[in-house]
């Protein structure tokens, strides 16, 4: 159990380096696209990109201008970037999408625009290799999970740690009442539950040895070994 836990912790470390919003000296410093789509300003952005304004620019983090509408929550600007020809799958230099960027802020207006003007749910993400309900599933986020999961999110990936969003609802959360929404969200959508992490834990193991007597019920239920 001490070498679980010693792995545990390294994988908390490393979870520590995630999503790098724009900071409000950059916010300040955008210009032309990037200015617009941090302030929502949907017309300038139908001028600019009919001006040759490229939808496709990139700022020093790599974001493009619909990632900085994504993350200033800036819908009408989203939609009239992808309808300028902005690629809605794209991805940062932390490789984080528009629908992993609204998943991880718990923001379902924003998941919603992302996901109906062509980011798919689909999409492997973040230095990681995860996904969007993975991230959503660390964090219990689960309205966004159920909006995923009906998106077609893939429930059983296993990101590069060895965990699925099943597990990452355990081992990541707190037990309380969103995580176990979370994870009997994901069990009631047919995730595999016992699908063991790198060291052989299944999320039933996982749910007892943290002590989340409500999940591991739910876990038993579904057939958890």
């Amino acid at each position: 159990m001490l070498k679980y836990a010693l792995s545990l912790l390294c994988m908390l470390v490393a979870l520590a380096h995630a999503q790098v919003p724009p900071t409000q000296a950059e916010m300040a410093a955008y210009t032309g696209l990037f200015a617009a789509a941090a302030r929502g300003d949907a017309a300038e952005i139908a001028k600019l990109t009919a001006a040759g304004a490229d939808v496709k620019a990139r700022d020093a983090y790599g974001r493009t201008p619909l990632h900085v509408a994504a993350y200033a929550r800036r819908h009408d600007a989203m939609r009239a970037l992808a309808k300028a020809g902005a690629d809605p799958n794209a991805l940062e230099r932390d490789r984080y999408d528009i629908v992993t960027i609204a998943a991880v802020a718990d923001d379902v207006g924003t998941l919603d625009v992302a996901l109906a003007i062509g980011c798919r749910a689909t999409n492997v993400t973040s230095r990681y290799d995860g996904t969007a309900l993975i991230a959503a599933a660390h964090l219990g986020h689960d309205e966004v999970v159920q909006r995923l999961i009906k998106a077609g999110a893939p429930l059983d990936h296993v990101n590069n740690l060895g965990w699925t969003a099943l597990i990452e609802s355990i081992v990541l959360g707190n037990g309380g009442p969103r995580h176990v929404l979370t994870l009997k969200a994901l069990v009631d959508a047919g995730a595999n539950v016992n699908l063991p992490d790198r060291n052989g834990m299944t999320p039933l193991h996982l749910a007892q040895g943290n002590g989340y007597r409500t999940m591991a019920a739910i876990l038993e239920e579904a057939g958890g070994r």
